[in-house]
């Protein structure tokens, strides 16, 4: 595997830190008055999810890691693993545990596309659009006079998630949800 300075380090980088992958969230270069620089580097193991910050002397390098961002679209679930298919023309498929998934379970339909990351061909993180539409699958009714900005209700879609929504929505509704902020952002268009 190549090595990667720590000057060469941004955000998002993938490197094995004590034998894990790990993402590099943050790379602040520190010039002490007294002493040799060094960089703080935050990072998250991809395995765990655990973030922890390191430092290492300017110039020091890390083993790169063998992780791969790919598209795949999402199939079907048996209860204990989460089946995505390659969307590349291989078709290839990856079963992905509870680890992998983790908070984008909340947002998996299927036939839509999630990126998934790769570790020696194992998914190590599932990663949701940052937008994505669903359908309302319970909610209180909505009633006459209720207005954009007379307040919120929560309520619940296909997937399980529950986010608030303006008053006026029904149940059958297609919402446009932000994955990253869990939060309501338009009704769907074109449905």
């Amino acid at each position: 595997m190549a090595n990667i300075s720590t000057s060469e380090m941004r955000s998002g980088s993938k490197v094995m830190v004590d034998g894990d992958p790990c993402a590099i969230i943050d790379n602040e270069h520190v010039k002490p008055g007294k002493g040799q620089a060094f960089n703080r580097i935050k990072l998250r193991n991809l395995k765990t999810g655990r973030v922890w910050e390191r430092t290492f002397k300017s110039g020091d390098s890390l083993e790169t890691a063998d992780v791969m961002d790919t598209d795949m679209e999402y199939l079907y679930t048996d209860g204990e693993f989460w089946h995505f298919m390659a969307v590349d023309g291989s078709f290839e498929q990856h079963a992905a545990d509870e680890t992998a998934v983790g908070d984008s379970m909340k947002w998996l339909k299927e036939q839509e596309k999630y990126v998934v990351t790769l570790y020696n061909g194992a998914p190590l993180a599932v990663s949701a659009p940052n937008f994505i539409e669903l359908e309302v699958k319970e909610t209180d009714p909505g009633v006459k006079g209720d207005t954009a900005n007379g307040g919120s209700k929560p309520a619940t879609l296909v997937t399980g998630a529950v986010v608030k929504v303006p008053l006026f929505i029904n149940i059958g509704e297609v919402l446009r949800v932000d994955t990253r902020t869990g939060e309501y952002v338009s009704r769907a268009t074109g449905k």
